[in-house]
């Protein structure tokens, strides 16, 4: 296959891909875990999940004029593990957490209107989550995901000297900004809230992506010193083939496993489980599209243009 001559076609997926995200972001915002925004988190046991989240919203924004979002979570039930444990969870993010008076109104209104499905001595936690702790969160992990791409130059750069390391490791991070625009994409898009797991996640792709990234670019190396008559397109188009089954048997041994995470955790209701394993899922097909598709022809690019630069 002829990466080069399509590279155009693949740079355009991905702008468009990006571009639906940074539209949907500009339409319905960017959701923010209360971990972020801070809030309070409430979680009330039920015996069903057929309940109208529309209708405990306005039920929460009449009584304490606050706006909250409602989704249900299902938990292993240790006691009786033909039936799990249902939990509707309510997050209500702000600056400020619910005061003791607020929640007593919350309650009183939840337990008045949606008696019938509150399951009687069930399961009830609130957590609150102070502003300046997702404010910490998000400096951490902006900072974990810098010094991370700052000691990714460097070791391009010092192992791939040869082709240029500088520009070898700049469009590897290019990739790698890629990777994590298109799992942003993805949350915003289907308004899902960001979170400390979704730093987590990204954190973890970063690796992998790279990992991919590597692969190809040591091909590029070996076969610049063997193919010595090729041009530079030829010489990447045929690193990226000859690694083509390498990183297909890789991404598609590790889809298996994380998606039978995902499965297993959303039919047992293992939240955190869930949580980690769909953005992993999203990023490994980016982060190895990305490897393939776009690193190594950005790079040839630039190489290229510098070569003519040099010339003119």
């Amino acid at each position: 296959m002829d990466f080069i001559k399509n590279k155009k076609y693949f740079f355009t997926l991905s702008i468009i891909l990006i571009l639906c995200g940074v539209i949907a972001a500009f339409v319905n915002g960017i959701t923010m875990d209360i971990q972020f925004e801070g809030g309070t988190r409430v979680k009330i046991e039920t015996t069903t999940d057929q309940i109208n989240t529309e209708e405990v919203v306005a039920l929460i924004n009449n009584t304490i004029q606050k706006t909250a979002s409602v989704q249900f979570a299902k938990q292993y039930n240790s006691e009786n593990t033909d039936q799990d444990i249902v939990m509707m969870v309510i997050n209500i993010a702000s600056k400020d957490t619910l005061s003791d008076e607020e929640k007593t109104k919350l309650m009183d209104a939840l337990e008045a209107d949606f008696s019938d499905v509150i399951k009687e001595n069930g399961n009830i936690e609130m957590i609150s989550v102070q502003p300046f702790i997702g404010e910490e969160l998000r400096k951490t992990g902006v900072l974990a995901a810098f010094i991370a791409s700052l000691l990714i130059v460097i070791y391009v750069a010092l192992r791939f000297s040869v082709m240029s390391g500088i520009s070898a490791a700049l469009m590897a991070i290019v990739a790698l900004f890629h990777d994590a625009a298109i799992m942003l994409s993805v949350y915003t898009v289907f308004k899902i809230p960001l979170n400390d797991v979704f730093i987590a996640a990204v954190l973890t792709i970063l690796g992998y992506s790279m990992n991919d990234t590597i692969i190809i670019y040591d091909r590029i190396r070996e076969n610049t010193g063997i193919m010595k008559k090729a041009t530079l397109p030829q010489i990447v188009n045929r690193s990226i083939n000859q690694t083509l089954s390498r990183s297909i048997n890789t991404v598609a041994t590790s889809l298996i496993c994380i998606v039978l995470i995902y499965v297993l955790s959303t039919v047992y209701g293992i939240q955190s489980l869930r949580e980690f394993s769909f953005p992993l899922i999203i990023g490994m097909l980016s982060g190895t599209y990305s490897s393939i598709f776009i690193a190594s022809p950005l790079w040839m690019m630039w190489r290229e243009s510098s070569f003519k630069r040099k010339i003119a």
